[in-house]
């Protein structure tokens, strides 16, 4: 069973309240279905930081040295 939540946004633009209508009309779907699909989207997105923290587990001793990526950087200016 999936618990849900009801989330009330207040202060929301007229503008992007009329783009996002638009947008659920155009899906055929109702705007609170298409605001949660986007949040949900949202939601399943990693944040930089996170990003970041998955970058620096690597292992990157097979990888090329500070002196060889210079070296390739000058070599494609040439």
């Amino acid at each position: 069973m999936i618990l849900m939540s009801t989330l009330y946004i207040r202060e929301v633009p007229e503008a992007v309240a009329e783009t996002l209508k638009e947008r659920a009309a155009a899906q055929g779907q109702s705007l609170s279905a298409y605001v949660a699909g986007e949040l949900s989207k949202l939601a399943a997105r990693p944040t930089n930081d996170e990003v970041l923290a998955r970058l620096r587990k690597l292992d990157r001793t097979g990888g090329p040295s500070s002196d060889e990526i210079v070296e390739a950087v000058q070599a494609g200016r040439r």
